[in-house]
C-alpha cells in the first residue's frame, strides 16, 4: 500500500443523528472533505453512484467542484454504473474534468451494483435485449464505445457541408492522459482478466463474487494477481494501479469507541448472496492503532494494492469523517507504506 483515500456512499436522510439532512448538505460536506483530506495528505477522494435513491447520483458536477477546491488529491469514482451513461456525453464530461482536474482523476466505472430501481436503466432509455435483468451486455457495450471515444477515434460522420467528404468526427475535448486514469470495479477472476487485457486500471470493493471458503483478502488478492499477469500478458507497458476498499476505524478518542468499539467484536467475512451470486463480503477493522497495523499487514489484498479506499460514514458530518482520516494518516498509514500526496502522484507497480 502506497496511498490511502476515501470513499464515501453519498448518504443523505432527514433522521435523527444524521448532519446530511438533504442532497445540498451531502455535495457540500463532500467537498468540505475532500479539502480537508487534500490537506492531511490523503491520496484520494471518491464518491458511490446511485441511481434511484438519496445518494451521490450524479457525479461529475460533483468532482469538478472538489477538484477545482484542491490542489493534490486525486478525486474519482467507485463506480459510476455504465448502464445508465450516454457514452459519448460521458466522454466528453470526463475529458473535460480530466482538464479541470490537470489529471488528477479516478474514475472507476463498471456495470454497477442492484438499484433500488427494477431496471431503472430502462427508465433512462437503455435497453439490454440479451441481458435485461441485469444489463452486463449494455454495459459493456457503451462501456467499449466510451473508450474508442476518449481515443479519439472518429465515430460520427461529418456533414461534407461543413467538413468535407468522407471525414468521421472524434468527440471533443479529447485529454491524451484520461485513458490512464479509467477504472474497472471488478468483483470476479473473470473481470479481472478482462480488465488487464483492456489495459486498465483495477479497482475492487468490499466484496467478491465469489465464495470458495478462502477468506476475503486472499481471493482479491489473488484476483489482483490475475489481472497483473492478465495486464502484462497481452503486452500493455505501464504500471496499472489497482485500488481496494475496506471499512476501517482506528479507535483513539470515547467517540470512535462509542460509534465503531462493537466492530471490533465482529471482526469476520460474512457470505451472502448479491445480484444473483453468492458472494464475500470483507470484514469491518475497528481497533486501536497498533491492532490495526498488525491486521491490515496480514490483510494480503491491502498490501498487494497501490491503494487502499476507506469508507466513511459520510452521515457523521465533515468534522468526525475529517478526524477519522487523520487518525488514520497519523496512527495507522505511515506503518503500511503511506506516501502523502505531497510527495506526488501515486504511481501503480511494474508489471
Amino acid at each position: 500500500m502506497k496511498a490511502f483515500g476515501f470513499l464515501s456512499f453519498g448518504h443523505y436522510a432527514d433522521v435523527p443523528g444524521s448532519a446530511t439532512r438533504t442532497a445540498g448538505d451531502m455535495l457540500k460536506q463532500t467537498i468540505e472533505i475532500a479539502e480537508g483530506a487534500d490537506e492531511i495528505g490523503v491520496n484520494g477522494a471518491s464518491v458511490r453512484v446511485h441511481h434511484w435513491a438519496r445518494q451521490a447520483a450524479s457525479p461529475m458536477p460533483l468532482l469538478s467542484a472538489m477538484a477545482a477546491r484542491t490542489k493534490r488529491i486525486e478525486v474519482g469514482t467507485g463506480v459510476i454504473d455504465m448502464r445508465y451513461e450516454n457514452p459519448f456525453q460521458f466522454a466528453e464530461e470526463a475529458a473535460a474534468l480530466d482538464f479541470i482536474a490537470d489529471g488528477r482523476i479516478a474514475l472507476g466505472v463498471s456495470r454497477g451494483s442492484p438499484e433500488t430501481a427494477l431496471r431503472g436503466y430502462e427508465t433512462f432509455g437503455y435497453v439490454d435485449e440479451e441481458d435485461p435483468e441485469r444489463g452486463s451486455v449494455l454495459a459493456r457495450e457503451k462501456f467499449d464505445l466510451f473508450l474508442r471515444a476518449i481515443d479519439g477515434e472518429g465515430l460520427a460522420p461529418g456533414d461534407p457541408r461543413m467538413v468535407g467528404a468522407g471525414r468521421y468526427l472524434a468527440i471533443e475535448p479529447q485529454s491524451p492522459t484520461l485513458r490512464d486514469h479509467i477504472w474497472w470495479g471488478s468483483g470476479s477472476r473473470a473481470t479481472a482478466d478482462e480488465t488487464g487485457r483492456k489495459g486498465l486500471n483495477m479497482m475492487s470493493s468490499t466484496l467478491v463474487t465469489e465464495a470458495t471458503g478462502q477468506p476475503f483478502h486472499e481471493l482479491q488478492r489473488e484476483q489482483i494477481e490475475l489481472f497483473r499477469s492478465a495486464y502484462k500478458e497481452a503486452g500493455h507497458t505501464g504500471r496499472p494501479r489497482v485500488s481496494v476498499s475496506r471499512s476501517v476505524f482506528p479507535l483513539v478518542s470515547d467517540m470512535d469507541r462509542a460509534y465503531f468499539g462493537l466492530r471490533s467484536e465482529e471482526n469476520a467475512d460474512q457470505i451472502g448472496v448479491i445480484d444473483g451470486f453468492r458472494s464475500t463480503f470483507g470484514k469491518t477493522y475497528a481497533a486501536e492503532p497498533d491492532v490495526l497495523i498488525a491486521q491490515l499487514k496480514q490483510d494480503e489484498a491491502v498490501m498487494a494494492a497501490d491503494t487502499l479506499l476507506l469508507t466513511i460514514p459520510n452521515q457523521l458530518g465533515p468534522e468526525y469523517n475529517l478526524h477519522v482520516l487523520e487518525a488514520f494518516a497519523t496512527h495507522v498509514a505511515p506503518a503500511l507504506g503511506w506516501q502523502p500526496n505531497t510527495e506526488g502522484p501515486v504511481q501503480g507497480d511494474a508489471v
